[in-house]
């Protein structure tokens, strides 16, 4: 029997703890195995000279002194070169009709795409070039045109990129096809947030929103990789996980990372966790260090969502943390403070230029921060104010208290969900998040439109008029202030 996940997490190495909770689960693995047996058996494809998961051992096949399998050693060469496949069944099978016909779709909007952006991004440029009196610009033109030009660099690369994605589509070629639509997926967010910063919210985001869910979807059903691992692992790895998950939750070692690789494993339940508990966290922090530093007891609310006690920004600097500092939370407390130090003042910044540019909205401004009062700080002068070497610093130290301190305790918090509920109550938790996430947009926009004088029309904008209006959204973000003139947005 292992140790308790308190004392487990100050133990040198996981593989006393992987060993005990494969002991457990020992007597299902010979099942599993079997049903991997059974599925290769059974898969499309498959020969009688298939080799079973029992032939091999320690990730090489028993056979001969070369590492081939008894099976085939025994073949004569040109017997083996006549059962040679050219392509795997999951590469050379047919691509549905339906998909087909969306590849074709793809192919002719990405090529009319290419050539339309060219034309639509030269007028925009000449218009602007010639007759600036048109455009009612920010206070940093420049920022704008940079803007412009990245979405259009971006534009046309996910146009030509959809041509090319219908090619593959037409021609069979799942691979190629997959790997296109995993690019395009990040093509199209990048686009989804150029297009937030120039022009805010509007309802042109519904075409590449959707486009991101199609490919998300396209990838998942044409990459061959996946494909096959559903079909020959599915059956093994749901009785295997399930045998594993309850010898682990016996164990007190649910969540942990077995394999010795990190130190939680990096999947969609412990990193929403995490998320939520850092933005609760978050805000408690930010409160206390207003009431105790900036305003002595002063309350002012520092919620960065319509609803709910959240501050999304700790919550996503703390799943940047955990994913790149996973595999090191063993290493020099030094290195861990200046990692998360360069993560979190990046982020600060990132966000900051973000909801500035986006929606006029500043939140935080370190322009007049010094270093211990003598000289300005560096950091905050080169970052325009959007971070500081105090804050940075603190970013740091909050994740080195993260990683060493708070992440076996949250492990135990979340265990403690039922483990017959844990999924679906993540999963309502993650709709309700994220609607919470696209309604705080969505007013934030509606906000920044009225300051700007702009009067509301659509049935939207009038709902978040009436229910989200200028004096609750102040008293809501309290810490907030819109400067539309500090926005890029062509108005």
């Amino acid at each position: 029997m292992s140790e308790p996940l308190s004392r487990f997490s100050q133990s040198p190495h996981t593989s006393d703890a992987a060993d005990a909770v494969s002991d457990n689960a020992a007597a299902g693995l010979g099942s599993a195995h079997g049903a991997l047996d059974g599925g290769l058996q059974d898969m499309p494809g498959s020969n009688a000279h298939a080799v079973p998961c029992s032939d091999y051992s320690h990730g090489s096949p028993r056979g001969n002194s070369h590492g081939v399998p008894s099976s085939i050693s025994h073949s004569s060469p040109n017997a083996v070169l006549q059962d040679a496949p050219t392509g795997t069944p999951h590469e050379t099978r047919s691509i549905p009709l339906g998909v087909k016909l969306y590849g074709f779709i793809c192919l002719i909007y990405g090529g009319l795409g290419t050539v339309l952006l060219t034309v639509a991004f030269t007028y925009s440029f000449m218009q602007l070039v010639t007759n600036p009196q048109s455009l009612r610009l920010g206070n940093d033109p420049m920022t704008l045109v940079i803007i412009n030009v990245v979405a259009f660099v971006l534009s046309l690369f996910g146009s030509a990129g959809l041509a090319v994605l219908g090619w593959s589509l037409l021609k069979n070629e799942r691979r190629n096809a997959g790997r296109w639509a995993y690019t395009l997926i990040f093509v199209g967010i990048a686009e989804i947030l150029s297009s937030i910063m120039s022009s805010g919210l509007s309802l042109t985001l519904l075409i590449p929103f959707a486009q991101v869910i199609i490919l998300i979807v396209l990838s998942a059903r044409i990459d061959p990789e996946l494909v096959r691992e559903r079909e020959l692992k599915g059956r093994m790895e749901r009785k295997l996980d399930e045998i594993q998950d309850r010898a682990a939750a016996e164990e007190g070692l649910l969540g942990r990372d077995l394999s010795g690789a990190g130190y939680i494993k990096l999947n969609f339940f412990n990193l929403f966790w995490v998320f939520v508990v850092c933005s609760v966290i978050g805000l408690v922090l930010e409160i206390i260090w207003h009431m105790a530093i900036v305003d002595p007891g002063v309350y002012q609310d520092r919620a960065g969502l319509l609803y709910g006690p959240f501050s999304p920004i700790y919550g996503f600097g703390a799943l940047l943390m955990t994913c790149v500092l996973n595999r090191f939370y063993r290493s020099n407390p030094l290195f861990i403070f200046l990692v998360s130090a360069a993560i979190g003042g990046a982020f600060e910044m990132a966000v900051s230029l973000f909801m500035q540019l986006g929606f006029g909205a500043i939140a935080w401004d370190y322009s007049s921060a010094t270093l211990f009062g003598l000289i300005p700080d560096p950091i905050a002068v080169l970052c325009h104010g959007r971070t500081s070497s105090f804050f940075a610093g603190m970013w740091g130290v909050l994740g080195l208290i993260w990683i060493r301190l708070l992440l076996p305790r949250l492990l135990n918090f979340i265990n403690l969900i039922p483990w017959k509920w844990r999924y679906s109550v993540t999963s309502v938790g993650a709709v309700l998040m994220l609607i919470n996430c696209l309604m705080t947009l969505g007013a934030l926009d509606c906000w920044f439109q009225r300051v700007s004088g702009t009067e509301p029309t659509i049935a939207l904008q009038q709902f978040y008029a009436t229910y989200y209006n200028n004096d609750y959204m102040q008293h809501r973000f309290q810490s907030m202030t819109i400067h539309p003139r500090q926005s890029s947005r062509v108005q």
